[in-house]
């Protein structure tokens, strides 16, 4: 069931030359709609600036445009409230005289509403026959001065926009409206047009042309939106809901679950059980679920729920392929088995790659992780053993258990997740979760998969491990270009600093091969001052015979 809506909007110019505001309607498609929701947003110029129209209609443009670009992990307010700061500093760098302009924008998504409020339009709620004030007019208190803005986009070098969030219910109107239509009506006035008109366009149009008539000298805009049908809930409410669904309980070969039927157990661990199944049509796939003891377990069921969710949203070729499994009724999801094998089993039978087949991998991996990054998604165990590799050349990342979404995930405590060998040196200090201890296990992995060996010695669960300076791999492999070996010495710094602050980076660095530029080293001091060398040599030599000549003298 997804969200329906209705909707209309008006605007006039009325006695001023130019109209000022500006009004946005997004309704995406409906896969957008229902993760990142409705978009509706009035902005209004301020006329005393250099272009407050520009002000109003470029906002709202990058708004409706980068909105729907942020990543499906990031909260509505996040989302809002990057754009919006983005946007203040756009509008203040614009000539000697920054562009200035309110804007109210409000997200409709399944069950709930988002408004970002910033000026002096208002947002309105409409039900049950009653009308209630959703934000505040960011204006100042004293006489004489209830005109002039404290709070606008443009207006200060740290803008704060205020937000709102709450559930949204069927029959409800939602009103967005400019300063030129609530202040000259007063709230009184609106409830009337909202009760006399039930057809939104008619309501918008009779809420504009009612201004004017009573003397407005601005602009006058409405943005109305009812909710018809409310939509499935967001995801910290469907996390809640299918918690509730039973745990399979072990799955004996050949039992049906759901449609699907069981043919082996393929892993079992503390943490999950891994099992092939089959669908109808006898195509295999992978079931994975929870073994019985962490049934209980507080957060258990979230995770596994939350992992299946961050694979949706990476969905691609370097991802595991999910089932839709719409006819669940029990915990657990269900990936497509594709054949192939793990990188870790790959260098057990066969040893380190070749250069070649390295170079592919490589490049697979970093795409990979570039996506994760893009999507605001951390995997924190990064490994060979999570790498695998089809019979069809492509590089899959598996097992999501670990993921982190910052702002989504629980914060992790007192534990550190991950492969000792392969977990950054500042998370061993108790640093969060970062974008550069991932691109730190990626080096550790393809140094591992070139060399067989680790930058720093293997490290196991029960170390305290110390980092000093990595072996270059050039050791292991004396056929490695140089500018490989540096590539890979960066990715494997101690200092995160050092490192690559993005895979795309990395991924350029490796397209380039040994066209890119080498941090130049300091010639040894034998090239540099051959002559002093070897004059300095000759001194010590004629002391040291010296002091031997006059020893044996003396004795």
């Amino acid at each position: 069931m997804s969200l329906q809506l209705s909707f209309a909007q008006a605007s006039a110019t009325g006695p001023r030359t130019e109209n000022q505001d500006a009004l946005r309607l997004v309704t995406p498609a409906p896969e957008l709609a229902a993760s990142k929701g409705y978009l509706f947003a009035l902005a209004d110029g301020v006329s005393q600036c250099a272009d407050g129209g520009l002000a109003a209609r470029a906002s709202l443009q990058a708004l409706a445009m980068d909105y729907y670009a942020t990543p499906a992990t990031w909260g509505v307010a996040q989302a809002l409230d990057r754009l919006l700061l983005a946007q203040n500093r756009w509008l203040r760098a614009q000539g000697n005289q920054p562009l200035l302009t309110t804007l109210s924008a409000l997200v409709l998504r399944g069950r709930r509403f988002t408004l970002a409020h910033v000026g002096d339009c208002r947002a309105y709620r409409w039900h049950a026959g009653r009308l209630q004030c959703l934000s505040e007019d960011h204006v100042w208190d004293q006489a004489g001065m209830q005109h002039v803005l404290k709070r606008a986009l443009g207006l200060d070098q740290h803008l704060l926009v205020d937000y709102l969030d709450g559930e949204l219910q069927a029959g409800e109107c939602y009103l967005l409206l400019s300063d030129g239509v609530w202040a000259s009506l007063g709230d009184q006035h609106i409830q009337a047009v909202l009760r006399e008109q039930p057809d939104l366009q008619v309501a918008a149009d009779t809420l504009v042309a009612s201004a004017h008539h009573n003397g407005s000298q601005d602009n006058a805009s409405a943005l109305l939106v009812r909710v018809e049908q409310l939509g499935t809930a967001n995801l910290g409410d469907t996390l809640v809901q299918l918690q509730q669904w039973p745990l399979p309980g072990p799955l004996r070969d050949t039992q049906t679950i759901d449609g699907w039927q069981v043919e082996t157990r393929l892993k079992q661990s503390r943490q999950s059980l891994l099992y092939r199944v089959r669908d109808t049509q006898g195509r295999p796939w992978l079931l994975k679920t929870l073994p019985e003891h962490r049934e209980q377990e507080p957060g258990a069921a979230q995770a596994l729920l939350l992992e299946e969710w961050f694979l949706r949203r990476v969905a691609g070729r370097h991802f595991p392929e999910l089932h839709a499994a719409s006819q669940r009724q029990h915990l657990y999801y269900v990936m497509r088995e594709h054949s192939g094998k793990t990188l870790a089993a790959h260098v057990a039978e066969q040893g380190p790659l070749a250069l070649a087949q390295w170079m592919e991998i490589a490049r697979q991996l970093l795409q990979a992780v570039g996506v994760l990054h893009r999507r605001n998604l951390l995997h924190r165990d990064i490994n060979p053993d999570n790498l695998h590799l089809g019979d069809d050349g492509q590089l899959r990342l598996l097992d999501f258990g670990l993921a982190y979404c910052p702002g989504l995930s629980q914060e992790p405590l007192h534990e550190l997740p991950g492969t000792p060998s392969f977990i950054a040196p500042e998370a061993f200090e108790g640093q969060p979760p970062s974008p550069r201890q991932d691109l730190y296990a990626v080096g550790v992995t393809l140094y591992h998969l070139l060399t067989g060996h680790y930058p720093y010695g293997e490290i196991e669960a029960f170390q305290r491990p110390r980092f000093g300076q990595a072996v270059n791999a050039s050791r292991y492999r004396p056929d490695l270009p140089e500018w490989l070996q540096h590539n890979l010495q960066q990715a494997v710094e101690t200092d995160p600093a050092q490192r690559f602050e993005t895979a795309e980076q990395w991924l350029l660095l490796l397209e380039r091969g040994d066209r890119q530029p080498l941090p130049s080293r300091p010639r040894p001091l034998l090239e540099r001052e051959p002559l002093k060398v070897w004059q300095t040599l000759a001194l010590l030599s004629l002391l040291f015979n010296l002091i031997l000549l006059f020893a044996l003298l003396k004795g």
